[in-house]
């Protein structure tokens, strides 16, 4: 099975006749996880030692010592291994899944771009546009949970004293959205292709922790702060030029963080990853580990 995603090989020099390059180099390291001012730090590092020395070729073993010097022996030691682990993550043959879910305004979508990007996947979906799509197929009355936001959605379960089961509605509105989210799954693999999906509609427990001919890495985002968390909101209003207004996500904040907390919950009792994104750089670091550890899991067993 192939999976289309662009690859840039290592920029050792050597056998592939790739001279060394300072800014893919930086790329490489920057896409398994190291940080951007060491990436930086230390690609200018070894290029001002290769051209000292007049010795173009390198591996890995001489970019760690290399990155020792540079970053420190247990900064450097980490930067080299992590690209050891993405140049293996990039050798799998097989198509890659990465799962990103969590509440409303925790930076999903921001998150999964820039993982997509690292991971050279072109195919980016988000649940709720699976939803929308939906909602031209099924009417209100057909599937009345679809027709809602998330934290909306338990305005079709309210009683007769208008009571809304916020929980209810959106645990109703994810099932019927992962019914398009599992075809969308279905139809990339059998094409072979990698993919990244974004949603609060990929609750823990509602999506399988492993596809058989599929690297699976799900994890949830959240924001424990009640004031970053509506901070975000602020920031994406601003961001879309009022197209996201911002009073309706803090009318229903009490709403979206009740949902937040439900899912982090199911998260944590199985086992699904929790990455708190307060720091853009550490939680699409997490990202990028934990599928880095995926993939190193993946090939000691292959092999």
């Amino acid at each position: 099975m192939t999976h289309p995603r662009h690859r840039d090989p290592l920029p050792l020099g050597g056998d592939d006749a790739l001279p060394y390059s300072k800014g893919l180099m930086a790329r490489a390291l920057t896409a398994a996880g190291v940080s951007f001012d060491r990436a930086y730090e230390l690609a200018r590092g070894v290029e001002i030692e290769l051209t000292r020395s007049g010795d173009k070729p390198i591996d890995l073993d001489r970019l760690r010592t290399l990155a020792m010097g540079v970053l420190g022996v247990e900064a450097g030691t980490d930067a080299v291994d992590r690209l050891r682990r993405y140049r293996q993550l990039q050798e799998l043959d097989i198509p890659i899944l990465l799962l990103v879910g969590g509440g409303t305004g925790t930076g999903k979508s921001t998150v999964a771009t820039e993982a997509a990007y690292r991971l050279g996947i072109t195919r980016v979906t988000s649940t709720d546009f699976i939803r929308q799509t939906m909602r031209a197929f099924f009417s209100a009355e057909f599937m009345p949970s679809i027709h809602y936001s998330s934290f909306e959605a338990g305005r079709h379960l309210e009683s007769n004293e208008g009571e809304r089961d916020v929980l209810g509605g959106f645990l109703d509105q994810a099932r019927n959205v992962l019914v398009g989210v599992r075809a969308s799954i279905e139809r990339a693999l059998e094409e072979g292709f990698s993919m990244v999906l974004e949603g609060v509609h990929l609750v823990p427990g509602f999506v399988p922790p492993s596809i058989d001919g599929a690297l699976v890495v799900q994890c949830v985002l959240a924001i424990d702060s009640r004031e970053e968390h509506a901070a975000h909101f602020w920031s994406r209003d601003a961001a879309s030029d009022g197209v996201r207004p911002l009073e309706k996500y803090l009318d229903a904040f009490p709403d979206i963080r009740l949902i937040q907390e439900h899912i982090v919950e199911r998260a944590r009792r199985l086992d699904v990853p929790v990455i708190e994104n307060t720091s853009f750089d550490r939680a699409i670091g997490e990202v990028m580990e934990l599928v880095l550890a995926r993939a190193e899991q993946f090939a000691t067993v292959a092999s």
